[in-house]
C-alpha cells in the first residue's frame, strides 16, 4: 500500500535521491525554503511539493496540516534538511552557528512536534532523522555542526522510547561522508571520491520503510572507510 512521505530538504542531495528511491510507489513531498529549486526537483520527480522553512513553526504547522487535508496522514517523515558549518568556534559568525542550530536540530523538532499527533492518530508511523556520522564523533573544527548532530541523536532515543507505545518508530540514520554539494555550497573543497553513493542511502531508507511494523530499527550506521 503506498505510505504518504514528508522528507524536507528534498529539493537536491540526498532528499532528492530518497525522494526519487521511493517513487511512485509512495506519495512523497518534498520540502524546502528554496521556492525555485523545489519547484523543478518536484517537475523531475513527478511528486508534491511544499515551500517550507523547517525551523518557522509556522511554516511547519501549514505544510503539515496542507500534506494531511490532501492525504488524510503522514506515514513517513523524513529529517533531512541540514547546513554545514566547519571551523574553530571562535572563528564561525554568530548568525551562521544559529542559522546551522535553527536548520539542523530545531527544524527537526518543530517538523516532528507537528507530525507526532497525526501518527498517534493513526496508531502508525515512522520518523527518520537522517543523524550522520557527526552525531556520533567529535572531530575537530566541526564543533557547531557536531553539536546540532548530538542534539538530534539524543531526540531520536527520546522519541523512540517516547512513541513506541503509539505505535510509531523513530529511527536515526547515521551515514558517513556522501557525495552531495553541500560543501560545495559553502564555498569548501573538499574529496569526495570516497563518499557514500546517495543511492545506497536511500535504498536503506526504503528498506527501513518497507520493514514489518513490529520490526525496530533504533540506529542505522552507514559508513564508508576513510571519510
Amino acid at each position: 500500500m503506498a505510505k504518504v512521505i514528508l522528507i524536507s530538504g528534498g529539493s537536491d542531495g540526498l532528499g532528492y535521491a530518497i525522494a526519487k528511491r521511493l517513487l511512485p510507489r509512495n506519495k512523497v513531498t518534498i520540502c524546502s525554503p528554496t521556492k525555485e529549486k523545489l519547484e523543478k526537483a518536484a517537475k523531475e520527480l513527478n511528486c508534491d511539493f511544499e515551500v517550507c522553512d523547517v525551523s518557522d513553526k509556522g511554516d511547519v504547522k501549514t505544510m503539515v496540516n496542507n500534506i494531511v487535508e490532501k492525504h488524510g496522514k503522514i506515514d513517513c517523515l523524513v529529517n533531512n534538511a541540514g547546513l554545514w558549518i566547519q571551523g574553530e568556534l571562535d572563528s564561525n559568525d554568530p548568525d551562521n552557528i544559529k542559522r546551522v542550530l535553527e536548520v539542523n536540530t530545531l527544524g527537526v523538532v518543530l517538523l516532528s512536534r507537528e507530525v507526532i499527533p497525526h501518527m498517534k492518530k493513526e496508531k502508525n508511523g515512522l520518523i527518520i532523522n537522517v543523524v550522520s556520522q557527526a552525531g556520533i564523533y567529535g572531530k575537530a573544527e566541526r564543533g557547531v555542526y557536531t553539536t546540532s548532530k548530538f542534539a538530534i541523536a539524543g531526540l531520536t532515543k527520546s522519541l523512540a522510547d517516547a512513541l513506541a507505545k503509539y505505535g510509531i518508530k523513530v529511527t536515526g540514520l547515521y551515514p558517513g561522508k556522501l557525495r552531495t554539494q553541500m560543501f560545495q555550497k559553502m564555498g569548501i573543497k573538499k574529496e569526495m571520491d570516497n563518499g557514500l553513493e546517495l543511492e545506497e542511502v536511500a535504498r536503506t531508507v526504503e528498506f527501513i520503510l518497507s520493514a514489518d511494523k513490529d520490526t525496530l530499527f533504533p540506529e542505522v550506521g552507514i559508513k564508508h572507510i576513510n571519510n
